[in-house]
């Protein structure tokens, strides 16, 4: 059997030859941008033929092989490696709803952290002792106005002690448990306190009405009462200590049961349902701080120090005034005594006469005839003829003062 080549040898030199002289002319024409084909050599301005032939022979498949190396990237990127997209979205949802929940308890831990340091320093300053408790749950009642703490009788609470908050009155306890405690409010109907206005000094008592609110009952009509004067804890109902904030008047209305007689709306001064956290008083005895009782000790020693220093001053007075008769004076009463009179800083206008005066004394005059202030009066026969007084210098012996002794028993002789 032949070959193929043998076979058709001349048809294939005949198709090499035509094939080599297609080759040689596409290497000499050249195509101009316009698409005209030049033999010249001197155009220079086109493209070889051969060129544009291979670039129509290989462009196909480069566009098939980079078509298809784009769909298999767009594939990959899209679907397969897309897979486990929907799994991390889940993902990446529960973890957002987890930082939700964790970002709003530490919002909530925040504004605890806020309300408990202002009650801290509330019951810091607060003078009365005090146990801060939190709210753990209410009444679940329109008509009943209760709510239930954390502390009971684990800290010694006590049926109507007093529960407040830095703003103002909360309630009283009602019911005390071994590790709970109830808390009656006082907007509650079955609740009271008994309450005065700061600015009219009116007195009533405070409960709440058929809708939770507090209102003051028991007061005549008295056009003095305005809205938004402060009310004040009386203390007078042995719960509340005198003095906390209630509330404010809101408005005043006509009692419907008892004609002349108002009805006061308090505003709240606590936000009776917002509560998380209350101070129930235990004891209404002062507490003081370390420095308040170091200053008030050591005003009592400089109280005492002083009442100490009064007595022996005013018992040194006595002495004086025992040792120095001279001081005192007969005309004036014993409170208004020059030792013992304090009212008035001045001393006395006119000078103590003494108990027993001579002629030596100041402001008497010999031979006036006047009896001296303070002496009793003789009677004339007893009194001796004074010798006359010797001028200066005369030559007498006479000494020019003598005792005082002796001038008295030589004029009653």
């Amino acid at each position: 059997m032949e070959s193929f080549f043998v076979r058709y040898r001349n048809p294939l030199v005949l198709l090499a030859l035509l094939l080599a002289q297609i080759v040689g002319l596409a290497l000499q024409v050249h195509r101009s941008d316009s698409g005209r084909m030049s033999l010249d050599p001197r155009d220079s301005g086109g493209v070889r033929l051969i060129r544009l032939w291979a670039d129509a022979l290989v462009s196909p498949p480069e566009r098939f092989i980079h078509n298809s190396s784009t769909g298999l990237v767009w594939i990959w990127q899209n679907y397969t490696d897309l897979r486990h997209v929907r799994s991390q979205n889940q993902d990446l949802q529960m973890t957002v709803d987890r930082l939700r929940l964790e970002q709003a308890a530490l919002l909530e831990d925040a504004r605890q952290g806020q309300r408990l340091q202002a009650m801290l320093g509330f019951r810091e300053k607060y003078l009365y002792t005090t146990v801060p408790a939190q709210i753990i749950g209410s009444s679940g009642s329109e008509q009943s106005h209760v709510l239930v703490i954390d502390k009971g009788e684990d800290v010694k609470l006590q049926h109507d002690m007093a529960v407040i908050t830095a703003d103002g009155i909360v309630g009283k306890v009602r019911d005390v448990f071994p590790r709970s405690a109830q808390i009656l409010l006082i907007n509650d109907q079955s609740s009271g306190a008994g309450v005065i206005l700061e600015s009219t000094r009116i007195r009533g008592i405070l409960r709440g009405n058929a809708i939770g609110q507090p209102q003051i009952v028991g007061i005549m009509a008295d056009s003095r009462i305005q809205p938004g004067e402060r009310v004040l804890t009386a203390g007078g109902d042995a719960i509340f200590p005198r003095g906390l904030p209630v509330g404010v008047v809101d408005k005043v209305i006509r009692d419907p049961e008892q004609d002349g007689f108002i009805r006061v709306i308090v505003k709240p001064a606590a936000h009776l349902d917002q509560l998380d956290e209350v101070l129930v008083i235990t004891s209404t005895e002062p507490r003081f701080s370390p420095e308040q009782a170091g200053d008030i000790a050591t005003s009592e020693t400089l109280k005492g120090a002083e009442a100490v220093q009064d007595k022996e001053q005013k018992k040194a007075s006595e002495i004086m005034a025992e040792r120095l008769p001279g001081l005192i004076d007969p005309n004036l009463p014993a409170d208004q005594q020059p030792l013992n009179d304090t009212s008035n800083p001045n001393p006395v206008a006119h000078t103590p006469m003494p108990l027993h005066p001579d002629r030596f004394t100041p402001g008497a005059t010999e031979g006036s005839g006047e009896p001296l202030p303070g002496t009793e009066t003789q009677p004339p026969a007893a009194t001796a003829p004074k010798k006359p007084v010797a001028p200066a210098g005369a030559g007498t012996t006479k000494p020019a003062t003598k005792p005082a002794g002796d001038a008295a028993p030589r004029r009653n002789q």
